[in-house]
């Protein structure tokens, strides 16, 4: 049995709650209902990214803004196409607007956006100046600082954006995934923080600062997310070993590794022991 729930500040009463009334069942829990909250992947992710997000934040807005000009209305819309055929930009992309709280949707929205950008720059000198007058009065119209900036972040959001997709699939199981695109992300987070790019650096810093907020306190950790790649034969306990080692201090990664070691046997004695009993009728 699954529950999902909206991020909501009182979850952890209710899954307090839940765990109580589960414990009360006759095997109602796996190893007494310490590891029933797993929260979003997902969702950490898109709080990580957002995080990193805000040192361009200015540049993101404009483009914003220049993107909901061209969709406000349909003349808009056919200027913006004539401004697209004489640039000579061949492309079936639609511009779409983002939803601010969830950044794989601002992904989007750059990418295709980028995609137009001479396209802008003659709507820019090509409408008698109503493009510019409107987004002057709001942060202004996306300079080449601000299209240079979004075009070398793009292939670094891309990867957490690939991310999302895989860990949000519903015909498939992701929880032996996760890992995976935790190493991966942290791997890139750590070599973005020590890039010549000071855009690319400080957004690195920030998305590292909010990852640790989530990961850097090992007894916070939902010990499935580990043992779930450890029942993973194409990965086993090597893996997950090196995966510890490599995020964290050797004094944390022992004892993470220990504990995934000592709950990872507890759950299969517990399943062995469950289908044992469900097979003899015990």
């Amino acid at each position: 049995m699954t529950i999902t729930v909206d991020n909501a500040s009182s979850n952890d009463l209710g899954v307090q709650y839940l765990r109580r009334r589960l414990q009360r069942w006759k095997d109602g829990t796996i190893l007494d209902g310490k590891f029933v909250h797993m929260r979003c992947a997902a969702h950490l992710l898109n709080l990580t990214v957002r995080e990193g997000l805000k040192e361009c934040d200015e540049s993101i807005k404009r483009i914003r803004n220049a993107v909901r000009f061209v969709r406000s209305s349909p003349a808009r819309l056919q200027k913006f196409r004539n401004c697209v055929n004489q640039e000579q930009i061949e492309s079936k992309r639609q511009l779409c607007l983002d939803v601010e709280t969830r950044w794989n949707s601002t992904y989007l929205m750059l990418e295709y956006a980028i995609v137009y950008r001479k396209a802008f720059d003659l709507l820019e000198n090509s409408d008698g100046g109503k493009f510019l007058a409107e987004l002057t009065q709001l942060s202004g119209v996306p300079t080449d600082i601000d299209w240079d900036r979004v075009a070398s972040l793009l292939p670094f959001l891309k990867i957490f954006y690939d991310a999302t997709l895989r860990l949000s699939g519903s015909l498939y199981a992701t929880t032996n995934v996760y890992l995976l695109e935790l190493v991966t992300i942290w791997k890139m987070i750590k070599k973005k923080c020590e890039s010549v790019d000071s855009g690319e650096m400080l957004m690195a810093h920030g998305m590292k600062k909010k990852h640790e907020k989530y990961w850097e306190n090992v007894d916070n950790i939902n010990l499935m997310l580990y043992v779930a790649v450890v029942l993973d034969p194409r990965r086993k306990m090597h893996y997950v070993k090196w995966a510890i080692n490599d995020q964290y201090d050797s004094v944390k990664a022992a004892k993470l590794y220990d504990m995934v070691m000592n709950n990872g046997i507890e759950v299969v004695i517990c399943c062995i022991s469950s289908f044992c009993c469900e097979y003899f009728g015990v």
